[in-house]
């Protein structure tokens, strides 16, 4: 059993793993993207830096063109170029044109800008240039000569090796970073996620030493999400072992209960074999025929408060009608052969609703109803009314007899089981009232006796009702 249960727990979700998985996840999205940042940052500040010089060899060269009788004239300044020539991997390019687009120095055939530029503001574009990425700047500039004046425009073109070599070295360098950080958030992340199930290895180590029959609360410190999860363990552990402690009770009890009334069966049924007179045998047989109907009424209150105790444990609550829960327990308690006893039934009109267990509620009335037909006299008077504001609707049920009422001693120790009233007939188990005072109790009820007036006595049953 033990290798399909470690086989089903290997199958099901880990949180350890599901956690990992998560954060490792957005430890590597977090990386990712900050590789992402880090290369455009690298590309942009290499463009600013290579962009910056390529601009002042261009405005530089402008500044060397003249007009002369109508002609152009260019001082080509080599140290504007110089300052290109600082990236020894790259190749440089220029051109100085008129407006028109005649080629006036310079590579005649280098891509013409996008747009062209103004005058004043430098133009900067990519273009493939002879089978390499070349970054080119356009500026055009006005010059004005003795007798005439036009429009000069100076391209200048660096290709692009030296700004990526640069650009890589610093995302090289970001790269290291930011692969340490991950490194350093990974490993976080698992010291962290193991420290925060500690709690729960600590808390299934204590349950797995614990005896089967321990079921103290846990009282160890746990982190505030948690909380809810050990008190509701604490809570489940409780009624547990407020079951045990019932069934523990119940079955001493029910031991003690029965001993009696077989060890009697026994000796009734020696002495009836031993016997050779008919009549003492029959007298004994009678003896016998009474004791074991009685203990078949023990039997049956016992079995009776063991469903009670169990169904009260599930609490498997639905909206019941208790009128007709009344008319069902008054139908199966009555004898309906023979001599049928006195009853007066006065019950309200309205639907009286409540939330429980049919079958409990039914069993609690049909005892009430037994046990004044046995110990009471007739006639039984039974009422079912409601009370109560809209708050707090009540239930309220009451069975009346006449008989010799309970004495003030009484009053509590009748609800404990197996205990009887000094003025109680024979034959009874003195479990009834134990039965009902559970049933309403788990309903969120109460019960209560009172003697009436003129002798009887009075029970009161009062569940919460349910407004529909």
């Amino acid at each position: 059993m033990a290798e399909p249960a470690r086989a089903a727990a290997g199958r099901r979700d880990s949180i350890r793993k599901t956690l990992l998985i998560y954060l490792g996840a957005l430890s590597l999205i977090g990386a990712a993207l900050l590789f992402l940042a880090a290369r455009s940052y690298g590309r942009a500040a290499a463009d600013r830096s290579y962009d910056h010089l390529l601009i002042s060899s261009a405005l530089s060269i402008a500044d060397s063109v003249a007009l002369v009788d109508g002609q152009w004239q260019v001082d080509l300044p080599y140290a504007a170029l110089d300052l290109l020539a600082m990236a020894p991997e790259d190749r440089v390019f220029y051109r100085v044109s008129s407006r028109e687009g005649q080629a006036i120095t310079g590579y005649a055939d280098l891509p013409a800008p996008p747009s062209a530029p103004s005058d004043g503001e430098p133009r900067l574009f990519d273009a493939i240039y002879r089978g390499e990425n070349t970054r080119f700047v356009a500026v055009s500039r006005w010059v004005a000569g003795p007798a005439s004046q036009g429009q000069a425009i100076v391209q200048v073109g660096q290709t692009r090796r030296a700004r990526e070599a640069l650009a890589d070295d610093m995302v090289l360098r970001a790269l290291v970073a930011i692969v340490a950080l991950s490194l350093a958030a990974l490993a976080l992340v698992w010291i962290g996620v193991y420290r925060a199930l500690r709690p729960l290895q600590r808390l299934e180590r204590e349950l797995s030493e614990r005896e089967p029959s321990d079921l103290r609360p846990l009282a160890r410190e746990v982190p505030a999400e948690l909380d809810q999860t050990v008190e509701s363990l604490n809570r489940f552990m409780g009624r547990l072992a407020a079951s045990n402690e019932t069934l523990r009770a119940f079955m001493g009890e029910a031991a003690h209960q029965m001993r009696t009334p077989l060890a009697a069966l026994r000796a009734q049924a020696q002495l009836a074999l031993d016997e050779d007179d008919p009549a003492e045998q029959r007298r004994s047989l009678e003896t016998i025929e009474r004791n074991a109907s009685h203990m078949s009424r023990l039997l049956n209150q016992l079995l009776s408060d063991a469903s009670a105790i169990h169904r009260a444990n599930l609490q498997r609550f639905e909206t019941v009608d208790l009128g007709e829960l009344l008319h069902q327990a008054i139908f199966e308690a009555v004898p309906q052969a023979g001599p049928r006893p006195e009853l007066h039934l006065a019950a309200t009109t309205e639907a009286v609703r409540v939330r429980g267990d049919a079958l409990l509620l039914r069993e609690a009335i049909k005892n009430l109803i037994d046990n004044a037909l046995k110990h009471g006299r007739a006639p039984l008077q039974v009422a079912l009314t409601t009370s109560g504001d809209t708050a707090a609707p009540t239930a309220v049920l009451t069975i009346a007899d006449h008989g010799p009422g309970i004495a003030a001693a009484d009053a509590e120790t009748v609800f404990e089981r197996f205990a009887r009233g000094r003025d109680a007939a024979a034959g009874g188990a003195g479990l009834g009232l134990a039965i009902v005072k559970r049933i309403v109790e788990s309903h969120g009820g109460v019960i209560d006796l009172s003697n009436r007036v003129g002798g009887g006595l009075v029970v009161t049953l009062r569940l919460p009702r349910t407004l529909i």
